[in-house]
């Protein structure tokens, strides 16, 4: 598995098809947020087409996450670049944090729409912001990369390289 120079098409794709996902989630949540209250008010949401978009958002991004695990641990992912020690326990936890977060956030939202679970619907919104964080840190580390370290990194999810 350390022998890969790149990933895959379908990892590239579903890394920007998960980011475009969580970008949009970001923008046009709100309208979710009206309608949990109205729900938690014991009245009728009003199920408008974006309310729909968030929860068909964030059960596509669950899914499209949970193939690219199932992707990253059956073809695997190649090498990082040689780095500090800290920087490379950075990058493992800073990855497996942002994978967390992607599963977690669409699970609780799940389980507070459809079970019910207010307490799920707390963490859903407790997860946001630091979802926000771990996709601005992940940024800011491939632009590290890209224009400090120029060492190629940001090109591996831009065109296959094996």
């Amino acid at each position: 598995m350390s022998t890969l120079k790149g990933y895959s098409v379908t990892q590239i794709a579903l890394h920007w098809i998960v980011a475009a996902l969580i970008v949009f989630q970001m923008i046009f949540g709100d309208a979710m947020g009206s309608a949990w209250r109205a729900v938690r008010e014991g009245l009728a949401p009003d199920m408008t087409l974006a309310v729909w978009a968030h929860i068909i958002a964030g059960i596509a991004v669950l899914l499209f996450v949970v193939w690219r695990l199932a992707l990253r641990f059956t073809r695997g992912a190649p090498e990082a670049p040689a780095a500090s020690v800290m920087m490379m326990q950075a990058a493992k936890w800073g990855h497996r944090a942002l994978y967390a977060a992607m599963v977690l956030v669409p699970i609780s939202g799940l389980m507070a729409w459809y079970g019910g679970v207010e307490s799920a619907a707390e963490v859903h919104e407790l997860f946001k912001p630091v979802l926000i964080l771990l996709v601005l840190g992940h940024v800011l580390a491939a632009l590290y990369h890209q224009f400090i370290r120029k060492d190629g990194l940001l090109l591996r999810m831009h065109r296959p390289l094996d």
